[in-house]
């Protein structure tokens, strides 16, 4: 499977088959630029926010996944599991998603805005994860080492950080989220940059650790 990045959350997740998942759209957000419309299968919204609900943004005759249930189509299986997007159980900033997909014999994870580390009983539902995308931003979601303790939680074997400054974003975005040192530092592990992550189960080993990705 093909793993590629537009910058905030958004990421394009592309079966060995062909199936498409686009994941948390948006526009223009803060400097990032997604090449819209972009040709989906499924779209999946981890959150009803303007920066990660732009389901417009996809064309095709898609599946909408955007509550903590089951949906299946074709080679691919995603399930929900209830989360918030702060500390104190959605009050501040409303619930999350976090997203479970099963693909190519892969298990991948999108954390969508968690705000908080993840329970005993979210941990035993979600189960192991080979690759997990999190945000490691902090203000408004996790942070790096806390990141890094959802990394262990799913004894995740690849992390793919998301939602932290990068040089794509103007001042504002800077001042809002950190960059992604501190996770980086946290995870003590092997770092890989790509542009597209090109993976599979035979492949995954030789990404263990922490994948970069370009901005496109």
């Amino acid at each position: 499977m093909k793993i590629k990045w537009f910058g905030h959350s958004s990421y394009l997740l592309t079966s060995d088959a062909g199936t498409r998942i686009l994941i948390d759209p948006y526009y223009k957000f803060l400097g990032y630029r997604m090449p819209v419309p972009i040709e989906s299968d499924i779209v999946v919204v981890t959150h009803n926010h303007g920066d990660h609900n732009k389901v417009k943004a996809a064309s095709g005759n898609y599946l909408l996944v955007n509550e903590p249930k089951e949906y299946s189509l074709g080679d691919v299986n995603i399930s929900g599991f209830k989360t918030f997007h702060d500390k104190v159980q959605g009050k501040k900033r409303g619930p999350n998603i976090v997203f479970r997909f099963r693909m190519d014999g892969l298990t991948i994870c999108h954390c969508g805005d968690l705000g908080h580390l993840l329970t005993e009983e979210q941990v035993q539902a979600i189960g192991k994860v080979d690759v997990l995308i999190v945000p490691v931003g902090g203000r408004m979601t996790l942070d790096g080492p806390e990141a890094v303790q959802v990394m262990r939680q799913l004894k995740a074997t690849v992390a793919i950080p998301m939602h932290y400054s990068t040089k794509a974003l103007g001042i504002l975005g800077r001042i809002i989220f950190a960059k992604v040192d501190k996770f980086l530092e946290a995870a003590g592990t092997q770092t890989t940059d790509v542009k597209v992550l090109d993976i599979s189960k035979e492949s995954l080993a030789g990404y263990a650790g922490v994948v970069t990705m370009d901005y496109k």
